[in-house]
């Protein structure tokens, strides 16, 4: 395996993360949902993450994305990025990690449980929603 970097995204990054956003949507048969548009240099992977504030255990971090090139997978970036995004929680005094996963992408499912992570839809029965669009409008009143 080539020598490979795990880093915080800079500015001039955004056009390897918009098309890497890209192969995640075509991987998730979701192509037609990017709406974003920029072209740079090459990167193999990214975790697009932020923070969130969770009721009962405070300050946590949610992973929105992760995504690592297909002839780059198997090599362990994946793992790399995942546990970057744990330092940078802790560093940031997150007390947990959170991200979704398609109930159909087993092996990132299966990486997930290998690195300690919990299923809360087995474990505490909970189910994520969405509003958007004409809902969302809807709620708004609009």
């Amino acid at each position: 395996m080539a020598s490979v970097q795990i880093r915080e995204a800079k500015e001039e990054d955004c056009g390897d993360i918009l098309r890497l956003i890209r192969e995640l949507a075509e991987y998730e048969k979701l192509s037609d949902q990017v709406k974003i548009s920029e072209e740079g240099p090459r990167l193999v992977g990214y975790g697009l993450y932020y923070f969130i504030y969770s009721t009962w255990k405070g300050r946590s971090v949610y992973l929105e994305d992760i995504y690592v090139m297909p002839e780059y997978q198997g090599q362990g970036i994946g793992s790399k990025i995942i546990k970057k995004v744990a330092e940078v929680a802790l560093e940031a005094g997150c007390t947990q990690f959170r991200l979704m996963v398609l109930d159909w992408n087993k092996r990132a499912v299966d990486l997930y449980k290998v690195l300690g992570a919990h299923d809360l839809t087995e474990a505490e029965g909970w189910h994520a929603f969405c509003f958007e669009g004409q809902a969302m409008k809807a709620l708004a009143g609009r």
